[in-house]
């Protein structure tokens, strides 16, 4: 049986992807190999079919010099683990999706001289990524690089990014514009760290809106659980109908009823939006490494596909005008609804799967 060793970080943006291309290469009969820091230990429900294998990893994040001088030393602690387990394994292809923990497991690959393949999610290579991607066979690309591409541009493959399979069931589901009467839904999330500016201003803007408006909402929104209270008090204050959760299993479904999403401009957010065909305001998360959102919400909005402001503009006045526009012209949404679907690779797990088999050393 053939084995490929599947490296990410702990975060979903590289583990949702992660996680469809094992299950894709199992049904194609591979033995599926995950890398990873010591946190790998979690990562069983993930990866029920699986094996673990945990590899010393650090993050140069932070200023100090002696405690860049221990990540140096750990990261190449982890490089030297993971080259002796790689050696041992002997795996077909080892396949990396950014994060820090992938870093000494995709450098040991290179140094073994191991087919390997990165996937890069957002329009700017992540760090990690941009560390081993001229070490790499291929650079698998979610959307066009824009920034810190590769030397060598024949690497790259556009193979779109996986999504959940709880997406893609979404995927064929239509998009109806509000009418001239009836709810209007909207759905808002930032994700943990990006939710608690959009819990000051989205309701502070629903408030603004005329009142013909804005009793016609209905708010299905992510905030963080000590805001919760202090958020659902906003809308009942202003009769607002309003769905509240710090978190929801089910947001796949609320964005595929949603009229108009809210949302920072994650990796995984615009290939979900993009699967579903959303329309979106987009608010890129300024404090995200290399503010790599921005570019991701620019190419949106490029795209036909929604709005994108800036955190320092984003008001409650600004967005209260913003979504008064919008919602007086139904027709434009759902352009920008059918202009979101033009960003979707709905095969995008297959594709990489396919290059992944397309670079396997047959052992």
């Amino acid at each position: 049986m053939t084995t490929v060793v599947l490296s990410a970080g702990g975060t979903g943006g590289h583990l949702f992807p992660a996680q469809a291309l094992a299950e894709e290469l199992a049904r194609r009969g591979t033995q599926i190999i995950i890398m990873t820091d010591r946190r790998g230990a979690n990562l069983a429900k993930i990866f029920p079919d699986a094996v673990i294998e945990t590899v010393p990893a650090a993050t140069f994040t932070g200023r100090s010099l002696l405690r860049k001088f221990f990540a140096f030393v750990e990261i190449a602690l982890g490089v030297a683990a993971a080259y002796g387990k790689l050696s041992r394994l002997k795996p077909a292809a080892v396949v990396g999706f950014g994060g820090y923990p992938s870093l000494p497991v995709m450098l040991a690959a290179s140094f073994a001289e191991l087919p390997t393949a990165i996937l890069e999610q957002n329009t700017v290579l992540g760090r990690v990524n941009r560390l081993v991607a001229d070490r790499m066979k291929v650079v698998a690309a979610a959307f066009p690089i824009v920034r810190h591409a590769p030397k060598d541009p024949s690497k790259v493959v556009m193979t779109g990014n996986p999504v959940r399979p709880e997406v893609i069931a979404l995927s064929d589901m239509p998009y109806a514009p509000p009418g001239e009467e009836g709810p209007i839904r909207l759905v808002v999330f930032g994700g943990s760290q990006g939710a608690r500016v959009l819990s000051e201003v989205v309701p502070a803007a629903i408030a603004l809106l005329p009142d013909t408006l804005r009793h016609r909402m209905e708010i299905v929104q992510q905030c963080r659980q000590e805001d919760l209270s202090e958020v659902r008090a906003g809308y009942a204050a202003i009769n607002v109908r309003a769905q509240l959760a710090s978190f929801f299993t089910d947001l796949p479904a609320h964005m595929a009823s949603a009229h108009l999403v809210i949302s920072r401009s994650g990796a995984g957010t615009l290939s979900e939006l993009a699967a579903i065909g959303r329309p979106a305001i987009l608010i890129p998360f300024p404090y995200a490494m290399d503010d790599h959102q921005t570019p991701n919400a620019d190419l949106f909005v490029q795209a036909g596909a929604g709005w994108h402001i800036a955190q320092s503009d984003l008001a409650p006045p600004l967005l209260a005008e913003i979504l008064e526009k919008i919602f007086a012209d139904s027709a434009s949404l759902a352009e920008r609804a059918t202009a979101a679907r033009t960003l979707a690779i709905p095969d995008a797990t297959k594709r990489l799967a396919d290059v992944v088999e397309s670079i396997e050393v047959r052992i």
